[in-house]
């Protein structure tokens, strides 16, 4: 595809979900589709007739185990945030109908143990789990998709 063909295309609808421990820490995950690594917070499409908070709710739950009533809702983003894939991706990712996603996050405390957290609850997206710094996670996610993490760290007071 030409740069021009990819300007051209829409975004895709997202949501994703700082997960925190109340402590500074958010969840982070390794994807479970990548052998080298590539850390990232949950996140996933907004289905059709599906709001953006019943989304949030519903992948965390897909991706982790953890359910609505394990979590309080603190925050979303004030708006859409952005990304572009790489062009090279582009072709491969969604059958080249999206040149990167709109996401809407959500900062999310857990509120119970830990121990709710279960990897193989649904979609097995990830291969591990661990709590990490805000900074520490931003060193680990693939480059792309950094400036989108530093933006919602500094709009939830957490970078």
């Amino acid at each position: 595809m030409t740069p021009e063909e990819i300007a051209a295309l829409p975004y895709r609808p997202c949501v994703g979900v700082v997960l925190t421990d109340g402590g500074g820490r958010v969840f982070a995950g390794q994807r479970a589709d990548m052998d080298t690594p590539a850390w990232q917070m949950p996140q996933g499409g907004i289905d059709p007739d599906e709001t953006p908070e019943a989304a949030a709710y519903r992948e965390l739950q897909e991706e982790t185990g953890v359910a609505p009533d394990h979590v309080v809702l603190m925050q979303r983003t004030r708006d859409w945030v952005p990304y572009d894939l790489p062009h090279d991706i582009v072709p491969k990712r969604w059958g080249g109908k999206y040149r990167g996603q709109k996401q809407m996050w959500f900062l999310m405390r857990l509120e119970a143990s830990e121990e709710v957290i279960d990897l193989t609850y649904k979609d097995v997206e990830f291969s591990e789990w661990r709590w990490m710094a805000p900074g520490e996670l931003l060193g680990l996610i693939v480059p792309f998709k950094r400036p989108i993490y530093e933006a919602v760290f500094g709009e939830f007071g957490l970078a």
